[in-house]
């Protein structure tokens, strides 16, 4: 069982930087994939970026390459995403997610456990 709370959002301006953070509970938390995701108003959830258990892999979804990076701490039980040079379209309620299969990373059906999500808004 594993148990997430994002932080960090709030409201930005285009340009801007901010850094999401993921708190996990539960001892096997070094042994799941995790993954952050985003859903705008109106909008299916989409994939932003997924980290290996070992963080040695990274992936990311190509709206936000270049722009954001994921990364963990096993150590302390922390997931982190660091957004820079912010625009308005990234605007949305963000997710850190946790999936064991390491498998189907950018399917949000594919990951076990969510946590309640952080709302970050850009500004033009």
């Amino acid at each position: 069982q594993v148990q997430l709370v994002e932080s960090g959002g709030g409201l930005v301006q285009a340009g801007d930087s901010l850094r999401l953070s993921c708190a996990a509970s539960g001892r096997t938390f070094s042994s799941y994939s995790m993954g952050w995701f985003r859903q705008a108003p109106g909008k299916e959830r989409e994939f932003v970026a997924a980290i290996s258990w070992t963080g040695g892999a990274t992936v990311y979804a190509d709206s936000v390459k270049g722009r954001f990076t994921i990364s963990r701490d096993n150590a302390k039980n922390m997931v982190y995403l660091q957004m820079n040079s912010l625009k308005p379209e990234d605007t949305a309620v963000y997710y850190c997610a946790a999936n064991s299969a390491a498998a189907g990373i950018h399917r949000p059906l594919n990951y076990d456990y969510w946590g309640q999500g952080t709302q970050v808004i850009v500004s033009s």
